[in-house]
């Protein structure tokens, strides 16, 4: 049976080219004082800070900065904007960047509404949601986790070596500006890592799932699956195809919006999986998950999911109808394979990131929490040190 929802997305996105014209009158909407939060300098070198800088100039707005964000962001940096917003009286933050600078952002965002506490560890520990938050603006520079369109945020300890996700309406950014042409300058590595991390949501979040759901929404994540399929391969080659980087952008901020997966409630076994492999050897995400995803599935191939995993290597892979569910399966777990290793030329194995086998049984520990992840397929430490040991 289908699960009852309620759904409410109101993100007000403005897509293409020129839509950066906007940013001073919807943050004039929230005050006058905005943290800029961002990563790098890539945003300086490639002029769209200065851009901004102007936008908010002529808006009478009054910028105080948060650079410096990382790739996978700390609980300290979270710290560290919630006390400048604090101590400035913030009225907005404009998150630059991918995921990890909008999940900072989040966190910092609901921190401050937080009654006073001044560590966003305590509220990830404790488990609490946020559902109180200062006005997030996001200008998307990635297309990779779809942050920029969500409520939720992976916030790393790397004190403790944990990465943990926090969210809660409150959070959810209240206006994005999505221009491909900001991604133009994003590496062939980093285009491939963002494109695998779309797909990762569908198959992790809803696509693969022993629960009942409806076709018509697995059909629309089937069509996203395929438009990265198509799309990520000629945004690797050529950084400056507008088309390619439009479909993918817009692709990433469908994947995780809750439309395609309102309904539907499992562990997100592989993110569990690769989280441990990011806490432990800060290593990007998005190629964490395609070394792990195939051989997941080669792990919990079996007459049970056979059908399933069949199903998406036809409708995305082109697999041969005739063959049996088993046999294109596996046609499909290869396809996958070749697509992530050869088309995206991702590295295949986590020995080629320097990682062996004297974290998995911590890892595996810490990724079921000690007990039992359930998808399509329960997985129990056991198991997860299992496919850690395939990935090698």
């Amino acid at each position: 049976m289908i699960e009852d929802f309620i759904f409410q997305n109101t993100t007000k996105v403005y897509f293409g080219k020129n839509q950066l014209q906007h940013l001073g009158e919807e943050v004039s909407n929230f005050g006058k004082k905005v943290l800029l939060v961002y990563g790098g300098g890539s945003i300086k070198r490639n002029g769209l800070y200065d851009r901004i800088m102007e936008q908010l100039k002529a808006s009478g707005i009054e910028v105080f900065e948060l650079s410096g964000v990382e790739p996978n962001p700390r609980h300290t940096t979270v710290n560290k904007g919630a006390e400048i917003c604090r101590k400035e009286g913030i009225d907005a933050i404009i998150a630059v960047g991918g995921g990890s600078t909008i999940d900072c952002s989040k966190g910092i965002s609901g921190l401050v509404m937080s009654d006073g506490k001044n560590d966003i560890w305590e509220l990830i520990e404790s488990g609490t949601p946020l559902m109180k938050g200062l006005p997030i603006l996001v200008v998307l520079t990635m297309a990779a986790t779809g942050s920029e369109m969500d409520a939720g945020a992976v916030i790393s300890n790397m004190e403790i070596n944990q990465k943990h996700a926090i969210g809660g309406p409150g959070v959810r950014p209240r206006v994005a500006f999505e221009d491909p042409t900001n991604t133009f300058t994003v590496p062939a590595y980093q285009t491939a890592c963002g494109s695998f991390d779309i797909m990762s949501h569908i198959f992790d979040v809803e696509y693969f799932s022993k629960a009942d759901t409806m076709d018509m929404l697995k059909r629309i994540q089937e069509e996203v699956l395929n438009t990265v399929i198509k799309y990520a391969p000629v945004a690797v080659k050529e950084p400056d195809n507008y088309e390619a980087r439009a479909n993918l952008m817009w692709a990433s901020s469908w994947a995780l919006n809750d439309f395609l997966y309102d309904g539907c409630s499992q562990d997100t076994v592989c993110h569990e999986m690769e989280h441990e492999l990011s806490a432990h050897y800060d290593i990007t995400h998005g190629h964490g998950l395609a070394i792990i995803i195939p051989r997941w599935l080669e792990y919990i191939l079996d007459d049970s999911t056979a059908a399933d995993i069949a199903r998406f290597g036809r409708r995305c892979f082109g697999v041969d109808d005739q063959l049996s569910d088993m046999d294109a399966a596996k046609a499909a777990i290869e396809a996958l394979s070749d697509f992530c290793f050869n088309k995206l030329g991702l590295k295949s194995n986590l020995s080629d990131l320097g990682i062996d086998a004297s974290k998995f049984d911590i890892m595996a520990e810490s990724a079921c929490r000690g007990g039992v992840l359930n998808s399509i397929k329960p997985l129990n430490k056991q198991d997860i040190v299992e496919i850690y040991k395939m990935c090698l």
